[in-house]
């Protein structure tokens, strides 16, 4: 079927082409042309459920959820293309059956999409506006991040455009965007808006026409050009729908959907979509930052939700603003926490500075420290005599709980926190209270330590098993006499039992000096011992450590 209609296209293009003279109005088919081969961008098939519960509209608007039980209102083309011909707009906006298929699908299957774009274009169209009208752009272009990212700045295609634009990485550092592992200025709204208005301008003073610049800003200057090509005519005639069978299917459909999001931003309410009501203004300022933070420290410090910095500032895509006297970096704030910022500096600075402090020298262990620790290989291979429990890693589900974090989750199970990422899909270490996490690669013990109920079982029963497999390899009599002491240990008194429990387990520990990515899961299970008596035998109250710091390790008999 699309290799019949692309044939159609090209028989009426040529046939076009030779008639130009006579009829320069042949290659306009914007009113008439059609085709069954659309296909919908990403942005439709988004969750549209996760932006609907997302941060912003859960604390700054109130969305009317009737769009959901309503209908859509029918409406005829006549009716639709009269409004689209209303609308005070510089880029022409044609109507045709393409165009109505998307108008369609943003007023019938999308209509909590629509709610939700406008919930969040509260705070987002101001921002786009300003940079189009510094430039002296048409203002209908600052819909094109709604079928770009559908608002969303954390947005990534599956070809690695990234932001509320949905720039390239080269593209985004050939506007002088900054894009490395912890800032990509594609996903902040001001730069990112700025370098997108930048390039618009750039296609637009190239072709000289709105839809051949925005075909271009979809797919690049380079396929339009070689569509323009095979097209044929007058190059200086042709538009958008004159080269529509020579794009890709993507690009086809790029156009028509811009003229739908204008039509469907401006004209919801006649299709029962209520809008969404801001609850209390987002007033925003910017302060600069000179030295290098974490958004824990500021959320731990002001009381700001971390999502409330995320949402304000996603171009820091590790929680981490890496400013210095040099490149000072700008942080985004409610105006009204600026000046609390500024009295609480210091403050948030020293807020567990050691956890958060980059290092910036760092000496190697000497041989000498090396052999100055415990020699516990004899234990090893005293250990290594002793019956093992062979257990395979598995895999486990886990519910988050409040005040936990990836990382802590992590040092649980004994992973690391960027396989939990991976494993379940998630982009940042952010995770929520009730969220359901799938972690690989668990060791077995470590899944029975992370149950306190269980703790205290798991510890004692390999010592129970490795006696008496040592009671079955001596003589009658050392049995007579293990029995004795057995016994014995039974007449004494529980709080004796307990204090000379905790005299033998402080007397025997080892020294272990922390590696860089190693947490306290991973050494417990090096050991064979919880994370718990770990943690107690170092008075810790946090599974926070760091690299070169030393631990006392408790040591099994």
């Amino acid at each position: 079927m699309r290799k019949s209609i692309f044939l159609s296209f090209a028989v009426i293009a040529l046939s076009a082409a030779a008639s130009s003279a006579a009829n320069p109005n042949v290659l306009d088919l914007k009113y008439s042309i059609t085709d069954d081969a659309i296909i919908f961008p990403e942005t439709f098939e988004q969750d549209t459920q996760k932006l609907l519960e997302g941060w912003f509209l859960r604390n700054y608007t109130a969305t009317d959820n009737s769009y959901s039980s309503k209908k859509d209102v029918e409406t005829s083309d006549a009716t639709i293309e009269k409004r689209l011909a209303s609308m005070p707009t510089v880029i022409e906006m044609p109507f045709n059956p393409i165009v109505r298929q998307y108008i369609d699908r943003y007023t019938k299957n999308g209509r909590n999409q629509v709610a939700a774009i406008l919930g969040l274009g509260l705070y987002y169209m101001p921002i786009f506006e300003q940079a189009l009208e510094a430039r002296g752009l048409p203002q209908e272009l600052k819909y094109l991040p709604v079928i770009e990212s559908a608002l969303d700045p954390n947005a990534v295609s599956k070809h690695g455009a990234t932001g509320l634009w949905q720039l390239m990485l080269a593209t985004g550092k050939g506007l002088g965007l900054e894009c490395n592992s912890l800032v990509d200025e594609r996903r902040d709204p001001y730069a990112a808006s700025n370098g997108a208005a930048d390039l618009l301008k750039q296609l637009f003073d190239t072709y000289g026409d709105w839809s051949l610049a925005i075909a271009a800003y979809n797919s690049g200057p380079n396929a339009v050009n070689k569509a323009i090509r095979r097209a044929g005519g007058d190059p200086s005639k042709a538009d958008f729908w004159s080269i529509y069978p020579y794009l890709s299917d993507e690009t086809r459909g790029y156009v028509p959907m811009f003229i739908a999001a204008n039509y469907v931003m401006t004209y919801y309410p006649q299709h029962n979509i209520n809008p969404v009501l801001p609850t209390k203004p987002i007033i925003t300022d910017t302060v600069g930052i000179c030295e290098r933070i974490h958004f824990d420290q500021i959320e731990a410090v002001l009381g700001l939700p971390k999502d409330e910095l995320r949402i304000l500032n996603p171009q820091y895509r590790e929680d981490i603003i890496p400013g210095s006297p040099e490149h000072p970096y700008m942080l985004t704030l409610p105006s009204k926490q600026i000046q609390a910022y500024i009295m609480s500096h210091d403050q948030i600075l020293a807020y567990q500075a050691d956890k958060y402090r980059q290092r910036t020298n760092v000496q190697p262990a000497s041989a000498a420290s090396a052999q100055s620790l415990p020699d516990n290989s004899s234990d090893l291979a005293e250990s290594s005599k002793l019956p093992q429990s062979v257990s395979s890693p598995t895999t486990v589900s886990h519910k988050v709980a409040a005040g936990e974090t990836l990382n802590s989750i992590a040092t649980k199970y004994g992973v690391l926190a960027s396989d939990i990422r991976t494993a379940n899909n998630l982009r940042r270490n952010a995770v929520r209270v009730g969220q359901i996490l799938t972690i690989n690669n668990v060791d077995p013990g470590l899944v029975a330590q992370s149950q306190p109920a269980d703790t205290e079982t798991v510890s004692r029963t390999p010592q129970k098993n490795a006696s008496q497999t040592a009671d079955t390899s001596k003589p009658a009599a050392a049995s007579k006499t293990t029995a004795t002491k057995s016994s014995y240990s039974k007449s004494t008194s529980k709080s004796t039992a307990s204090k000379t429990t905790a005299k033998a387990s402080a007397k025997k520990t080892t020294v272990h000096k922390i590696k860089s990515g190693e947490n306290l899961g991973r050494i417990a299970k090096k050991y064979g011992v919880t994370v718990e008596q770990i943690k107690k035998a170092n008075g810790m109250k946090s599974d926070a450590i760091r690299a070169g710091a030393e631990l006392k390790i408790p040591t099994k008999k």
